[in-house]
């Protein structure tokens, strides 16, 4: 029987190469977003994230997320076993981002699709290796989701530590078409 940890980590991917590893460190430098899209990423609370396909077609998985705008990338925390970890799992090492508060995507009754107007950007999506990393995320948090962090502080750290989440960030490729270019 295999143990929890040993599934997580064959699940995100944990046995890279080391050259896999070593890109999978740092962001690599990546196009100058317009400064409408930088300031939306500085002030939003959430972007919608949707893998891309081997083909390049969105995923028909979507969402609202908390994130950090940190060093030119997005990044954020999410399950192990999410859809975000499991596609990067995949291989699925691409995906476009929307920017804004859109409410959420799945409804009660239907799908909420008003983010795709939103300015969006395609990017490359890596894991971040770094365990120190969840400090700088969680900083970041403190500041922009004061009144919701003390209820996820502790299960994001310890998620963490134990495996059982993981950081991806997501570093832009180019500026999509149609983003907002003031």
């Amino acid at each position: 029987m295999i143990d929890r940890r040993r599934f997580l980590e064959a699940l995100v991917g944990v046995a890279l190469a080391p050259a896999a590893l070593a890109r999978a460190q740092a962001p690599k430098p990546g196009p100058v977003l317009a400064p409408s899209l930088v300031n939306a990423l500085e002030k939003s609370p959430y972007v919608y994230v949707s893998p891309l396909r081997a083909d390049g077609a969105e995923s028909t998985c979507h969402g609202e997320v908390w994130f950090a705008w940190i060093a030119g990338a997005v990044v954020l925390t999410t399950a192990a076993t999410s859809w975000k970890a499991r596609s990067l799992a995949r291989g699925l090492t691409r995906a476009r981002l929307w920017v804004g508060d859109h409410g959420r995507w799945k409804q009660l009754m239907g799908r909420n699709d008003r983010f795709r107007d939103a300015p969006s950007f395609m990017a490359r999506v890596e894991l971040v290796r770094d365990t120190a990393f969840i400090d700088n995320l969680l900083a970041v948090y403190e500041k922009k989701y004061p009144a919701e962090i003390a209820n996820w502080r502790g299960p994001m750290r310890a998620g963490q530590l134990d495996g059982s989440r993981v950081l991806i960030r997501y570093v832009p490729e180019a500026p999509a078409a149609g983003a907002a270019r003031t």
